[in-house]
């Protein structure tokens, strides 16, 4: 998986690059569908903006992209938001991706 981290009007330190990585990295471990993430973070005043969009490798379709951001007051938060929808998205990506038809083809077939 490539992971690109950008800074809008915030200079990425090393620490919060490392942060970003450790977070996304739990993602593609779990699911393999995640080829690229582009992270973008923002800050504009008082909220710190974290915005990703994944790209993902469809089993039947040929992939698409996922668009998620979270807004916090703290750009850790805001990260660890982030992160959640993002797993989440992938999560019922992957979902769709199952024939679930299959699944009660086999269970009336031997019943």
């Amino acid at each position: 998986m490539q992971l690109n981290v950008s800074g809008h009007h915030v200079e990425v330190t090393a620490s919060l690059k490392d942060y970003v990585e450790t977070k996304i990295e739990k993602i593609a471990r779990h699911f393999d569908l995640v080829s690229d993430v582009q992270c973008i973070l923002t800050v504009e005043k008082l909220r710190h903006k974290a915005e990703a969009t994944a790209k993902v490798n469809g089993g039947t379709v040929n992939g698409g992209t996922i668009h998620c951001e979270h807004t916090e007051e703290d750009m850790y938060a805001a990260i660890d938001g982030l992160v959640d929808k993002l797993e989440r998205r992938v999560r019922k990506y992957k979902e769709k991706q199952v024939d679930h038809h299959a699944r009660d083809n086999q269970k009336t077939r031997f019943a």
